[in-house]
């Protein structure tokens, strides 16, 4: 929702507002923040906060290194972890160059742009995530131990899952925000849960994973644990993944028209070997990919959760495409951005799918697999792949493709 900046100031002064957090992340998808008065506020929207972004990674060099953090007044938040006096509200930020201009590793910006494409293409589209993490626990130092809070399995109980205070603690904070969880259970692994959350536009879609991680990370370390989101934190379990649901749909219909929803498969499909670099930016990555339903192989069917796009039961709002291979490590603006531009390439040059591939791909024959066309299996091939690439030029600036050949995200 649009809020003037008297709007803002009056909200602010009736609920004894005293900190904004101006809020962006790196080129990685790191979330970053700056804390300031709310007295400082007009100057934050008039000519910006800077901040030093040779301290930010994959942002600038520390000969040319000033940026300005301009608050987006559509995402005010009221922090709701925070003490009534002295309250502090949070806006995601536009990243601005010292002239004014936006700064081209601004990954919100770029999502933005991606979502304009598509509406001038004729396309609406809403973003759904599945995000997975584990809990571990905590050693006498209060230092992170990799050792699972719990032995539990699949949608188990307590006292076996004892993440369910955490869980609970998540989803009545995000509710708070304004952020509608719609499920939340223990997953395949030890301490591993997973809580998903309502469909909404790709921006805000993306600026809910960020709102969500900060938030898990924040409730895990109130009750005495800590959480992880990378992709393999335990070698020989599950892996943690981050499922994205995708709904394109005509502007105007709400009903899902199954030809643009098949053409938009379609260019994922073609493009995902491309793209998974960015998807999939860390070498833990590919210890992942193949295993414990994390998919390899560039196939897609209806329910089958061994495939790398599935096409869950579900009709109306709920009518989606479900793409398996990203993890938690991802920019969430960044794949989203590139999944826009794979899926509006299909719809340009109308691609047909292939058959769907309806078996059980872990327990299919060495032969058959060796002719289904797999995902990348390494950083290194995903960077050589993404470096050919004209749809990813298309849709980013050169800068952001040089950091990621620099090397995997830590």
């Amino acid at each position: 929702m649009y809020y003037t900046e008297a709007e803002i100031t009056e909200f602010l002064n009736e609920n004894d507002v005293k900190f904004v957090r101006l809020a962006f992340c790196d080129a990685y998808g790191v979330q970053k923040n700056i804390s300031i008065m709310s007295s400082e506020l007009h100057r934050a929207f008039t000519s910006g906060i800077s901040f030093d972004a040779s301290a930010i990674s994959g942002f600038m060099d520390v000969d040319e290194s000033d940026l300005f953090l301009v608050p987006d007044s559509e995402t005010m938040t009221l922090m709701p972890w925070r003490p009534a006096h002295g309250r502090v509200v949070r806006f995601f930020c536009h990243i601005c160059n010292p002239d004014g201009s936006p700064f081209e590793l601004d990954s919100r910006r770029l999502l933005r742009q991606a979502v304009d494409r598509a509406g001038a293409a004729g396309i609406r589209l809403s973003f759904g995530a599945e995000c997975e993490f584990y809990l571990f626990n905590i050693d006498q130092n209060g230092e992170p131990a990799r050792i699972p809070c719990d032995n539990a399995g699949y949608m188990d109980i307590a006292p076996h899952d004892r993440g369910e205070t955490v869980r609970r603690e998540v989803c009545l904070t995000l509710e708070e925000m304004g952020i509608v969880p719609e499920s939340s259970h223990h997953e395949e692994g030890p301490g591993q849960n997973e809580i998903d959350f309502k469909y909404s536009d790709a921006l805000t879609s993306a600026d809910r994973v960020m709102t969500f991680k900060s938030i898990v990370e924040m409730a895990a370390a109130r009750n005495g644990m800590w959480a992880s989101f990378r992709p393999k934190p335990l070698r020989d379990r599950s892996g943690n993944g981050f499922h994205i649901n995708v709904s394109p749909r005509r502007l105007g219909d709400e009903a899902p028209d199954h030809q643009i929803k098949a053409q938009f498969m379609a260019g994922i499909l073609a493009h995902i070997k491309e793209i998974t670099a960015f998807l999939n930016p860390t070498e833990e990555s590919y210890e992942r990919l193949g295993a414990f339903k994390a998919p390899r192989y560039i196939t897609w069917s209806h329910k089958n959760r061994s495939q790398l796009i599935r096409i869950p039961a579900g009709t109306g709002e709920y009518d989606r495409i479900e793409l398996r291979s990203a993890d938690c490590m991802c920019n969430p603006y960044l794949a989203y951005t590139l999944i826009i531009e794979a899926g509006l390439d299909g719809v340009r040059r109308h691609l047909v799918p292939p058959e769907a591939m309806n078996r059980n791909l872990y327990a299919a024959s060495a032969d058959f697999l060796s002719q289904i066309e797999t995902l990348p299996a390494t950083f290194a091939e995903a960077i050589s792949l993404m470096s050919e690439s004209s749809l990813v030029r298309s849709a980013l600036p050169e800068k952001a493709i040089e950091v990621y050949k620099k090397g995997p995200r830590p």
